[in-house]
């Protein structure tokens, strides 16, 4: 019963910070530093979820191939790789390492 407890409690708190939204003034939303944080924010936080998701096991630190993946990704922006190249990339080396016995 607990599951849905917590079911229940992430829709109205996901309700609830959906309507917080809807009652911020259009003021305050036009405000520069507001509309420049709103365009960096998604960025970091998919950063920081990619970085914790890579480099961690459980609630210790973990370098395995996940990071050798996100390496080949990060080598394949760097040379303007498009997008399917990018996650193509990440994948085969991360099977790579894995299959080599890391």
């Amino acid at each position: 019963m607990s599951v849905w407890i917590a079911i229940a409690a992430t829709a109205i708190g996901c309700y609830l910070v959906k309507l917080a939204g809807l009652l911020v003034p259009a003021g305050t939303l036009e405000r520069p530093l507001v509309q420049r944080l709103s365009g960096l924010l998604p960025v970091a936080l998919l950063a920081a979820l990619t970085a914790q998701q890579t480099f961690s096991s459980g609630s210790a630190l973990a370098i395995d191939a996940r990071a050798a993946g996100l390496g080949a990704a990060a080598i394949a922006l760097v040379l303007r790789a498009p997008f399917l190249v990018v996650v193509a990339a990440a994948v085969l080396v991360t099977a790579g390492v894995r299959a080599i016995g890391g």
